[in-house]
């Protein structure tokens, strides 16, 4: 039987009982209606995990034993931000959970010229916590230790200022560059645009901030498709695939 990985934001210790959050406890007593003494595996993001057993089983809050530690957060060696731009529907909330399973360290969400999608500030911070949970659950499903942290949302000119990776990548179709001689680096940001991708001067300011022209083949791929194409590629290359 498969044992449920949870994610808590409390600080764990070997020995102690802890109460867990409403989310967690109502997944475990109502959704799993697992019982006392059944078995768990506990991370708080901070790296490895603890094995745990159920003590308590109320109404509204599940309390757990921790027990003992495993080392290890499965992190890549490649450290690898993915900034894309927003889209509709979800088609971001698909690429937040598949970047997290791929193994993304750090993922921002870009407002550029194409991006379509408008947030008020109480829409915003509703998004947020809705990516914030897509992203907890793919680590708990994946077996990932430390989440992926979630930038908010930032415009394309402020984060290309900002970013610093030791290899910095934009994808589009209108180039004929590869990943095939590019070194080995040590931290890699992938620039995506939104449905309609980037328009050519955002892709010259990327490059004017060097940023290297990449594409993915003859193919145009949807925005959704292209993250998990380029980190698929990169993990292969330089990460842990």
């Amino acid at each position: 039987m498969r044992i449920p990985r949870i994610f808590t934001e409390q600080g764990l210790v070997e020995g102690a009982v802890v109460a867990l959050e409403e989310g967690p406890s109502r997944h475990i007593g109502k959704v799993l209606r697992m019982q006392v003494g059944r078995e768990l595996i506990l991370f708080n993001g901070q790296g490895g995990e603890y094995h745990a057993s159920i003590s308590h089983v109320g109404k509204k809050v599940i309390e757990v034993e921790i027990r003992e530690f495993s080392v290890g957060s499965r992190q890549s060696p490649l450290n690898i931000e993915l900034a894309i731009g927003l889209s509709k529907g979800d088609r971001f909330d698909l690429v937040l959970q598949k970047a997290t399973e791929l193994g993304v360290s750090h993922i921002v969400p870009l407002l550029s010229q194409r991006s379509e999608v408008k947030l008020n500030p109480e829409r915003l911070t509703k998004k947020l916590a809705s990516w914030r949970q897509i992203i907890v659950s793919a680590c708990e499903q994946c077996q990932l230790n430390i989440v992926p942290t979630l930038s908010e949302p930032l415009k394309l000119g402020q984060w290309l200022s900002e970013c610093d990776s030791d290899l910095k990548l934009v994808l589009h179709h209108r180039s004929d560059g590869t990943l095939a001689d590019i070194p080995e680096p040590k931290s890699l940001s992938l620039l995506i645009g939104p449905e309609g991708g980037l328009n050519d001067e955002e892709i010259k300011c990327a490059q004017s901030h060097d940023f290297k022209a990449l594409t993915l083949g003859p193919r145009v791929l949807r925005t959704e498709t292209a993250p998990l194409a380029a980190i698929s590629l990169a993990q292969y290359l330089w990460g842990d695939f």
